[in-house]
């Protein structure tokens, strides 16, 4: 299994040149799951049948995986066949006509962020490293990745600003901190350049975020809902889209326009008072 991973890295930085190490390990991922799942289905993984790839999806729904993770899954299995037929270890393309299944839920409603009053009993039970995280994606609105990947030498405390290095699609961006997250970094204490700020996986940042929220009683939305916190926290200041989208390193402008869903409680309020 390790050559074939091996094989979908070499040919997508081949074929795409720099590509981000967190796009790479979505790909390993999805090309492991459904290796695992060949191996064990007893199924030719270089000639698959048409039934054996879209029953692997339909099994990943049923196991309760959303529409967003089944299509993370799928691109890595799609990205392994791509490297195969580079290779020409086969001609076949298994997962062209498979999708996953649509899903339904309105754009704000996959992107919930955490309420208000969450975020404070989280920051009230943290120690320093995890307030840290917390405002790293819930003010500078960092992914998961950018979050654990964040170096002391991408963080200018007195110019009050840090530098996502290699963001999604490989992009660089300047970020403005905001005053606690400026107090929590001094606490926490600068290091070595090359030192990780937070210094653990993405894994172990969720983790211990699913552990903080269990001790402060708030319910786990995840470490990327934080990222919507910090733009629904944006929409309510007043801020417009361009800003949300610039602060946030969104590509396209409207993508930022889900926040503001969130951020306007004028109808809830009118609907509790009439």
């Amino acid at each position: 299994m390790i050559t074939l991973l091996d094989l979908l890295e070499a040919h997508h930085v081949r074929t795409h040149g720099h590509v981000s190490p967190e796009t790479l390990r979505k790909y390993r991922l999805g090309a492991r799951v459904w290796l695992t799942a060949a191996w064990n289905g007893a199924i030719n993984v270089l000639h698959p049948e048409a039934e054996d790839t879209d029953l692997w999806v339909r099994h990943l729904e049923a196991s309760g995986k959303s529409p967003a993770s089944v299509g993370v899954l799928l691109a890595g299995a799609r990205a392994l066949y791509a490297a195969l037929r580079w290779s020409k270890a086969t001609r076949e393309t298994p997962f062209t006509d498979v999708k996953p299944r649509k899903d339904r839920r309105r754009p704000w409603d996959k992107r919930q962020p955490y309420p208000e009053a969450d975020v404070q009993r989280l920051l009230d039970a943290a120690p320093v490293e995890m307030r840290v995280l917390l405002r790293l994606g819930g003010i500078a609105g960092l992914r998961a990745s950018e979050i654990t990947g964040l170096k002391w030498g991408d963080v200018d405390l007195d110019g009050g600003a840090l530098t996502v290095v290699n963001g999604k699609g490989g992009k660089t961006r300047r970020v403005l901190l905001s005053a606690s997250l400026i107090e929590d970094l001094r606490a926490l204490g600068g290091k070595a350049e090359p030192v990780h700020v937070i210094g653990r996986t993405q894994e172990a940042a969720r983790a211990r975020l699913r552990t903080l929220c269990a001790r402060a009683g708030v319910s786990y939305l995840g470490l990327h809902a934080l990222r919507h916190t910090a733009g629904t926290r944006l929409m309510r200041a007043g801020f417009q889209l361009q800003d949300v989208a610039e602060h946030l390193g969104h590509s396209d402008v409207q993508t930022a326009r889900t926040y503001g869903k969130w951020a306007d409680d004028r109808l809830k309020a009118h609907m509790r008072d009439s």
